[in-house]
């Protein structure tokens, strides 16, 4: 396992200090995780045995800087803040990896300054609508043990029963707090205009999908592949919203060959 350092940086007027936490050497690739929070796990800890792998935590995610997100009114406060989040951490042209809402982000900053993000990869993300394939907002499932059916292939498994069997109330508060605090920049639905700027992405870009994503529908894959130019696409087979937990060595196979 990577040896990983967290890592303080100070950004927006010196009022919000997000932890990153950083792993591995090599050339950098910055990571944006999912409404669910970051978690460090197996795929990360892969890239990083060829990168040096940024991983910050979404404001008001770090541990004592829960007021945070109070500083962020809109997706564009966001954008702008990853963007002196990434002068902060010293990478000017970077490879950035984006998880469902962190796909989104990640699309949103190669789409806004395409100069910032030298090569794109997007994990199923959320950001475009279609009336034929709503997206069912993640706050809103209920009971909450019913999550573990739309982000995994197997709800039965052993990785469900790892992610999702002994409940915790106190990562049960965690997983709230940081779906709350992700979707105040998607709410009521996950299309906040990103059609209208997509078109600008300029960086080669890979789309990769779980073929049985029951949160994010894999027809979404086709979306995003058809609306960036020159885009690859591929979906990956007995995989769910969380793919890459799912199929750790695939993926990050996938992904180091993409980046090569």
């Amino acid at each position: 396992m990577s040896t990983i350092t967290d890592r303080r940086a100070s950004v927006w007027q010196d009022k919000i200090h997000p932890n990153v936490k950083v792993a591995g050497s090599g050339s950098p690739v910055v990571f944006l995780h999912g409404a669910g929070g970051l978690r460090w796990d197996t795929f990360l800890d892969l890239l990083a045995t060829r990168h040096t792998v940024y991983a910050p935590e979404h404001p008001g995610l770090t541990e004592g800087e829960e007021d945070a997100i109070s500083h962020l009114d809109n997706l564009w406060d966001l954008v702008l803040y990853y963007y002196e989040l990434f002068d902060a951490l010293g990478l000017k042209s970077v490879p950035v990896i984006g998880h469902s809402f962190g796909g989104m982000m990640a699309a949103e900053l190669a789409a806004s300054n395409p100069e910032r993000v030298s090569k794109l990869v997007l994990m199923c993300p959320i950001g475009l609508w279609r009336d034929d394939a709503p997206i069912p907002n993640w706050m809103l499932i209920t009971p909450a043990s019913d999550m573990v059916k739309y982000l995994v292939y197997d709800p039965a498994g052993p990785l469900a029963q790892q992610m999702f069997g002994a409940p915790d109330p106190e990562m049960q508060i965690r997983l709230i707090w940081s779906m709350a605090c992700t979707g105040k920049f998607v709410w009521p639905i996950p299309d906040k205009g990103l059609k209208k700027r997509i078109h600008r992405i300029q960086a080669p870009t890979m789309v990769l999908w779980g073929k049985q994503d029951k949160l994010v529908p894999v027809r979404y894959a086709e979306e995003f592949g058809r609306r960036i130019s020159g885009s690859k696409v591929e979906l990956i087979d007995q995989a769910g919203h969380v793919f890459a937990t799912e199929h750790p060595e695939r993926v990050a196979g996938m992904i180091e060959d993409f980046l090569r």
